[in-house]
């Protein structure tokens, strides 16, 4: 007795069978093929804000989790055209969890109003997003586990122009060993995005003298935007 087409297809699941055609004619129904579901793998879901902050919370890809107080992830407009990247979090952000606070960050603060911008208007953050013991420079390891984070936010925010506020924060983004004062007055590109560096606000309040360079690089960079 021929079998109904219900009970043939239960038979072929229980073996396990997902393509079957009849060996009997050519001319018979098209083969029985089980549809497939794709699972989206973890590289092929689409970069967010909520899972890049996420990951960076629980990060402990580096040793630096260990004497964290909080992440210092950034702030600001998330569509911004100016990304301001700093090397690391200090005292004052680690307690705070906010990039660029204290003293230093005040006269950035100041450095903005001169350029006709605001904290609200820009998008703030740090090469590493946590503080290193004692405030020291970050290590070569510890700035490669975290330049995913950098670069992932760089992509997510599409600026028009980064900034790389002191040496390291532009070293870790031009890949160099280059000097700041070798480094600023230049149009660099990250991902054929523009990048110039500038003088950290920390240390133009330990060398006041240097405040005339600071602000011709502030006027270079606004020359730099202009012209995008």
């Amino acid at each position: 007795m021929a079998l109904s087409e219900t009970t043939r297809l239960q038979y072929l699941n229980a073996l396990n069978v997902t393509v079957w055609q009849s060996r009997f004619t050519h001319e018979s129904t098209a083969p029985f093929v089980e549809s497939s579901h794709v699972v989206p793998t973890e590289n092929s879901i689409p970069d967010s804000w909520e899972r890049l902050r996420s990951e960076v919370t629980s990060c402990q890809l580096c040793s630096l989790c260990t004497t964290r107080t909080q992440i210092v992830f950034g702030e600001g407009n998330l569509n911004a055209d100016w990304l301001f990247v700093g090397e690391a979090p200090g005292e004052h952000e680690d307690e705070q969890g906010l990039p660029f606070v204290g003293e230093a960050g005040k006269l950035l603060s100041e450095m903005f109003r001169a350029m006709q911008l605001t904290r609200e208007e820009v998008f703030l953050t740090n090469s590493l997003k946590c503080r290193p013991p004692l405030n020291r420079d970050p290590h070569v390891d510890e700035i490669k586990q975290c330049r995913d984070y950098l670069q992932r936010q760089i992509a997510l925010i599409q600026p028009k122009l980064i900034i790389a506020v002191g040496r390291i924060a532009a070293q870790t983004l031009l890949e160099t060993h280059e000097k700041i004062g070798n480094l600023r007055g230049t149009v660099h590109l990250v991902e054929n995005t523009p990048l110039i560096a500038i003088y950290h606000p920390a240390y133009l309040l330990r060398s006041l003298t240097e405040k005339r360079k600071a602000w011709q690089d502030l006027q270079f960079a606004l020359q730099t935007f202009k012209s995008l």
